[in-house]
């Protein structure tokens, strides 16, 4: 019997207790995380707690890695290596929550539920630490600069993967919309490339009481706009996914004066390659072409972000099973929705095979129901326990008991 199919055993009615951790303990490292927040790649004091705590209960840590990420890794016998990924940066937005341990950083927060991935790690990493039921390596993996920034990238660029070799690697997110302490899977293709898109056009301005003398570029930019909405309605497949959003139109200061130049501003998202390939060969000859019928000229910078993330069927079922075992069905979505949000964890699966999953964070209007990136949001800390319970047990089932 390997991992896929070996069974845990585990009283799913134990689930909500602590595994013997000190969970309001780590409530409280979460809500101090949140309190402190840290945009990508300053996460130096988030960073320094981690460090401290895994090197207590007898991580071999190093830090530094990727900028300031780090990783605690657990080495006991010989067998696989197995790598838990939690994110630790924040997002410049105010927060108005009112919470006692709301951010004490003007214009950043934790809207995305990072602190609590890293608090649910070191949670799980404490109880592993105290229970030698495994025969392999665990490296955890505390990551930088997830929001926009690449820190998956750097921390590879960064030899993440020749330091600390992993057979698969799983990483965790909160989802508001599913039930608190639910659980979410999906194999294949699960979250969404995304790039953004810079469209500068450029012409002739004048007087807003003689626009026959000039170029208008806010009419070719409107055109533009309208024309893109075509792209997905007519050049994607009905069946694939695609999203093309223009979040930003700059142009002009006053009324009665035609600009020279406009800006807009795009996010492109797909679920596959061949879909990402044809969004943009689309995009720019249509921009191209809308330009040039207005008499106006084109610059399009296209930057490429996050790939597509693809989970791994075999790890997606094995981590699915263990959450079975633990929670029972009920609990348990195996063919979850895709979703057209980005992460950078597609980078390190493109390196290593493993599962990205979710557990829920609760459903609208109850505690944990606002959504990500809001001013409003706050992780629960209701699914620490669970969440940790999730991550000890993935451990033991994929590294084993102990070789004799």
């Amino acid at each position: 019997m390997n991992a896929f199919t070996e069974p845990v055993s585990f009283d799913p009615e134990s689930a909500e207790r602590d595994m013997g951790i000190a969970l309001q303990h780590f409530i409280r490292i979460r809500r101090d995380i949140h309190a402190h927040p840290e945009l990508g790649f300053r996460e130096h004091r988030t960073a320094a707690l981690v460090a401290k705590l895994l090197a207590q209960w007898g991580y071999e840590v190093s830090a530094g890695i990727g900028g300031t990420g780090v990783v605690g890794q657990l080495r006991r016998g010989s067998g696989r290596r197995l790598g838990l990924r939690a994110d630790m940066d924040a997002l410049p937005v105010q927060e108005k929550t009112g919470l006692t341990w709301a951010s004490s950083v003007p214009g950043v927060m934790h809207a995305c539920g990072h602190d609590g991935h890293t608090a649910t790690l070191l949670a799980a990493a404490e109880a592993i630490a105290r229970a030698p039921d495994f025969s392999g390596t665990l490296n955890l993996i505390f990551q930088p600069a997830e929001e926009g920034a690449g820190g998956a990238v750097r921390m590879i660029k960064d030899g993440l993967f020749e330091r600390f070799p992993c057979d698969a690697v799983f990483a965790m997110h909160n989802l508001p919309g599913l039930k608190t302490g639910h659980f979410m899977f999906r194999s294949g293709p699960a979250m969404a490339s995304s790039d953004d898109v810079t469209i500068r056009l450029l012409g002739v301005g004048g007087h807003g009481a003689m626009p026959h003398t000039t170029t208008d570029v806010i009419v070719a930019a409107s055109a533009i706009v309208l024309a893109l909405q075509s792209v997905v309605s007519r050049n994607v497949d009905p069946l694939e996914t695609a999203v093309v959003s223009v979040g930003a139109f700059h142009a002009g200061q006053a009324g009665n004066v035609i600009p020279d130049s406009a800006t807009l501003e795009l996010s492109v998202r797909a679920l596959s390659a061949e879909v990402r390939a044809l969004l943009r060969k689309r995009i720019i000859e249509l921009v191209e072409t809308q330009a040039a019928s207005f008499g106006v000229s084109a610059q399009v910078d296209w930057r490429e972000g996050y790939d597509v993330l693809v989970n791994d069927a075999d790890h997606t079922r094995f981590a699915a099973g263990v959450a079975t075992q633990l929670f029972g069905s009920s609990r348990v979505i195996n063919d979850g929705r895709r979703l057209t949000a980005s992460e950078d964890f597609a980078f390190m699966l493109k390196q290593v095979p493993g599962c990205y999953f979710f557990v829920g964070n609760g459903l609208a209007g109850e505690p944990g129901g606002c959504m990500v990136h809001n001013p409003g949001y706050d992780f629960n800390d209701q699914i620490i326990g669970p969440a940790a319970r999730l991550w000890t047990e993935l451990v033991s089932a994929y590294l084993g008991p102990p070789r004799p």
